[in-house]
């Protein structure tokens, strides 16, 4: 098939992270992935939630939102009190994918908030969220850690995420929203780069799929990727 972008089955979006895009976060970042465009942003405060305290461990949390001119119908502007639920899974499935790869221990004292603002959506919201949050996560660690509030870096390992799916029978990754939208199943993809997953989140719209079916999405999942971690590495300008 001919994909809407003019892509292979295979092929990632263009993606783009610019860093230090906001002056006051100790880490932040613009992710652009097609026409899907995230402000992530890290700030460490001093001090961690009631059920970390003793714990000898830091925190690592995420909130995640859309504003409301970032889709084609105004999104409505959400608030503490009036969370979607889709907006409460997807920030919850940031900060899970984040503290995987922290070490807690190392950031004792310390919480960082993680806010992954949507400007723009078309597509793959939540795992360009995970990708450009750990850019911004690196950056701010390794502010704090040059400022001497921490000695080593809490970072195991890199850690970027991706979507793919069934479309018209053809298997595809990286969908934007109207392949998403059309799609037999879709599944978006957490991977430290160790080629360890963290999250698998997949669901047949219409047909159940096979493992056969699985097992290809979840190869074409890990070469996508490795291609984006690989990008990660030369933003951060962090030898592999």
């Amino acid at each position: 098939m001919t994909r809407e972008d003019g892509r292979k089955n295979d092929q990632i979006r263009q993606i783009k992270i610019t860093r230090d895009y906001l002056k006051h976060p100790d880490g932040s970042v613009l992710i652009e992935a097609g026409d899907t465009r995230i402000i992530c942003s890290a700030i460490v405060q001093e001090g961690v939630p009631n059920h970390k305290k003793g714990s000898g461990e830091g925190w690592v949390t995420a909130e995640y939102s859309m504003i409301p001119g970032s889709t084609t119908e105004r999104a409505q502007r959400e608030t503490h009190s009036r969370v979607k639920g889709r907006t409460h899974e997807i920030q919850r499935l940031v900060g899970r994918a984040l503290r995987a790869i922290v070490d807690l221990k190392l950031l004792d004292g310390f919480t960082v908030l993680i806010d992954a603002d949507v400007i723009q959506a078309d597509g793959g919201t939540r795992t360009a969220a995970i990708t450009g949050a750990f850019v911004a996560l690196y950056d701010a660690f390794s502010k704090i850690r040059k400022a001497g509030k921490i000695d080593k870096m809490p970072i195991k390992e890199f850690i970027a995420a991706t979507s793919v799916g069934i479309v018209s029978g053809k298997k595809l990754i990286d969908l934007t929203y109207v392949e998403d939208s059309s799609a037999d199943m879709d599944m978006n993809i957490v991977m430290t780069e160790s080629g360890k997953f963290i999250e698998v989140q997949g669901t047949a719209e219409h047909e159940p799929f096979s493992k056969g079916d699985l097992d290809e999405l979840l190869d074409l999942g890990t070469k996508g990727i490795k291609e984006i971690i690989v990008l990660q590495h030369k933003t951060l300008g962090v030898k592999k």
